[in-house]
């Protein structure tokens, strides 16, 4: 029950089906796993800014914080229409070249393989919605950003490029 009343099972396949419903002609309509009707999709965080210095343009995003193993294990699982200004910052205790998936992602992403000292180490793009196929590092990182799919590109973000954000600036 919410503080409104009783959701009925009705509005809840409703909103299932716009979820998975395609946003324009070009998009793809995903569908939607039945894990997502029991998952909790409430932030972790509340947004934390979050820079990129790529050359001379520097982009700013907000950023949720998975730090614990339950929210790095769902992360943006089941989640959809993010902006091109919002983020994922998946915080690691330890450095080793990591590699995630996209089982119940409904949204494409980029995912940002981030060192200790907040250099990026590899950009995995246009990750595909519900694929269980891992994506790896390629290198050592701390910590991971995930945003739109085909931001990376379109910001001109690329290895070497500095991710500013506490995480990575400690003393």
């Amino acid at each position: 029950m919410t503080k409104y009343g009783c959701v009925s099972v009705g509005l809840l396949i409703a909103a299932v089906i716009c979820i998975a419903a395609p946003a324009n002609a070009d998009d793809v309509a995903v569908p939607v796993p039945a894990e997502c009707a029991t998952i909790n999709t409430a932030p972790y965080s509340a947004p934390e800014s979050l820079t990129v210095k790529s050359g001379t343009r520097v982009v700013r995003f907000d950023v949720e914080i998975a730090s614990t193993p339950a929210q790095r294990q769902q992360g943006l699982m089941c989640r959809s229409g993010l902006s091109d200004s919002y983020g994922m910052l998946f915080e690691f205790q330890d450095v080793r070249e990591r590699a995630f998936w996209m089982k119940d992602t409904i949204s494409a992403l980029d995912i940002i393989y981030i060192a200790p000292g907040g250099s990026i180490v590899s950009i995995q793009k246009n990750a595909r919605p519900l694929n269980q196929t891992p994506l790896p590092s390629f290198g050592d990182a701390i910590g991971v950003l995930e945003i739109n799919a085909g931001l990376s590109d379109k910001l001109g973000l690329k290895v070497g490029d500095e991710v500013v954000h506490p995480f990575f600036h400690k003393p």
